[in-house]
């Protein structure tokens, strides 16, 4: 089976996000050929086309690790009825300047959890809409409006609840899949 290299972003920049120990959960249940890696976004500027020329070195460094991955899940909160600003600002430096997207043609997956009980439902229907924009194929089945409630993850990822757990696997699996079907037929240009 082949590796296939899939960056994760974490939507909230919180330390103790429960989103964090989502990405967590979802590194440990992932199958063994997607290999797991965070890209941060934290220390990055607002864009600004002005950069467009010459963007900062942590700019560049985060959109060649955005090219670098074969596919990227997106792991997100909901702020307001949408997507966390740094997570939207995250996209933005991915992908400009205008001709240079690195999400064009990337396979990607939205997943998130928050304490209500539609999950981040709304939250990822603006962030589908972004990637819709940014040429992402995207992954919409199944759908994974987790609500979160205390324990349900421990700080180290582990899910207690088996039907959870065992729901969040089979998300990763289709992940896997889903990226095989698309790099088939979309292979990445090197």
């Amino acid at each position: 089976m082949t590796t296939h290299q899939v960056g994760y972003l974490i939507g909230s920049l919180a330390k103790n996000s429960i989103n964090r120990k989502l990405s967590k959960a979802l590194v440990q249940l992932a199958p063994a050929h997607l290999q797991m890696q965070e890209i941060s976004f934290a220390q990055l500027p607002l864009y600004s086309y002005d950069y467009d020329a010459d963007f900062p070195p942590v700019a560049r460094k985060f959109k060649e690790a955005i090219a670098a991955v074969d596919a990227v899940l997106f792991i997100t909160p909901e702020y307001n009825r949408s997507i966390p600003g740094g997570l939207k600002n995250a996209i933005d430096w991915a992908s400009r300047p205008y001709g240079k997207n690195s999400f064009a043609r990337k396979p990607s997956a939205v997943i998130g959890t928050s304490p209500g009980a539609i999950g981040t439902a709304v939250a990822q229907q603006s962030l589908r809409s972004v990637l819709s924009f940014c040429n992402s194929p995207q992954m919409n089945a199944p759908e994974a409006y987790i609500q979160f409630t205390p324990g349900l993850i421990t700080d180290d990822g582990e899910v207690t609840v088996e039907s959870t757990e065992e729901f969040l696997r089979n998300y990763m699996s289709e992940f896997a899949t889903f990226i095989t079907r698309v790099l088939q037929v979309l292979p990445r240009e090197v």
